[in-house]
């Protein structure tokens, strides 16, 4: 027998508890003559096996139930699968947590969150401490908080030396460039990197080209390239944001963005962009399309990790027109601008020991080249060549 203080002791329960399972008839005590309750050996073995039932999951009207009758199978099924679902629940947010802090790399939280929310995940690596510069490459490119200063010096030693960081070519460019109605005016070449483009453009046309660019390095490529040439006069450089560029409203002419504006979005770049333009000023833009309604698997998974808002060619032509844009005309980009750019990065690859790069950057450029070898020509860049409409 025991006193209800014994009890409690035994089965590391509060008096106040016990005496609230009495009251629903789970235990019941024995008054002596001197007043006081007394528990049986019993009632101490049905607490311990109601404390394993709720355990289980199971509340206390459950648990009675299945210490005073038969099991109900039924009831344990559905609180079963009720278990299942919270632990899937907790076990996602497991992983979620542990890939914010770059602990999991099979459930990548910036990827899950950059197809959901990509503008607040910027923001939120913004105040992680990240600059703009380095919290777009976190988005793009390592994906890992952890890992990012080392995967960041692996990519640029293996792109160190190469003037292409993407598919182009100059004859698609020029092909862009004899499309516009003007040749002459204020042009500005958002996201140039080392100014390829940009010196194409000052070369074939007249036009005084603002060069932007957040990377205060491939703009003092571009200065240097330019230094003693006759151009350098009609190019300016700017070192900046392309989401919060620092112009004048209505500056420009024309606004020429090859391969840059996935980084904030196409959609949010035509729609940010426009207030910069001249009234029917224009807009030469590229972007990654879906050139088959059938992608395969392969292909599909890559880009939905790697560009989740990758869409058709005829979805982004929409895009355009809803966003107050007229399509001059638009072409898919050449194969010989898919050779600049692989050719170089293929002969790196061969090159290197994968052993002096301690991140995982060589292993998701060939994982990148392995998808261009396979697929290449169910996607691919398109250029569009815009007139605004407003």
């Amino acid at each position: 027998m025991y006193h209800i203080s014994e009890l409690a002791q035994h089965v590391n329960l509060s008096r106040s508890t016990l005496l609230y399972y009495e009251k629903l008839g789970l235990i019941k005590a024995k008054r002596q003559t001197n007043g006081y309750r007394y528990y049986s050996d019993n009632d101490l073995q049905r607490i311990r096996l109601l404390q394993q039932l709720q355990a289980g999951g199971l509340t206390l009207k459950e648990c009675q139930s299945c210490l005073d009758g038969k099991i109900n199978r039924d009831m344990l099924m559905d609180r079963l699968q009720v278990l299942e679902q919270e632990i899937a629940t907790k076990q996602h947010a497991k992983q979620l947590l542990s890939s914010m802090l770059g602990m999991n790399a099979s459930c990548n939280w910036h990827e899950t969150i950059e197809r959901t929310a990509p503008l607040a995940h910027l923001e939120w690596l913004k105040q992680q401490g990240f600059n703009e510069k380095e919290a777009l490459r976190l988005k793009w490119l390592s994906k890992n908080i952890n890992e990012h200063e080392q995967y960041m010096a692996d990519f640029e030693s293996i792109f160190y030396g190469l003037d292409r960081l993407g598919p182009s070519d100059d004859d698609d460019s020029l092909q862009a460039l004899h499309a516009l109605p003007i040749n002459t005016g204020n042009a500005l070449d958002v996201g140039c990197g080392k100014g390829l483009t940009t010196c194409l453009l000052a070369h074939h046309s007249g036009f005084s080209l603002t060069a932007l660019d957040n990377d205060e390095y491939h703009l003092s490529c571009l200065k240097e390239k330019i230094k003693h040439q006759p151009i350098n006069e009609r190019i300016t450089t700017r070192c900046s944001s392309m989401m919060a560029m620092p112009f004048e409203e209505q500056q420009f002419d024309v606004i020429w963005a090859e391969g840059s504006a996935y980084i904030m979005g196409v959609n949010n770049a035509l729609k940010q962009w426009q207030r910069f333009l001249k009234p029917h000023g224009y807009v030469v833009i590229s972007d990654l399309v879906w050139l088959t309604e059938t992608p395969s698997i392969e292909a599909y998974e890559f880009w939905q990790k790697n560009y989740p808002d990758m869409t058709s060619k005829q979805q982004r032509t929409t895009d355009i027109i809803n966003a107050g844009y007229e399509v001059i005309t638009s072409f898919t980009q050449s194969e010989k601008s898919w050779l600049n750019y692989l050719v170089p990065i293929k002969q790196k690859l061969n090159d290197i020991d994968d052993n002096d790069y301690k991140s995982n950057a060589v292993n998701d450029l060939r994982q990148e080249i392995h998808i261009h070898d396979q697929y290449l020509g169910e996607y691919g860049y398109h250029l569009f060549v815009l007139k605004n409409k407003r």
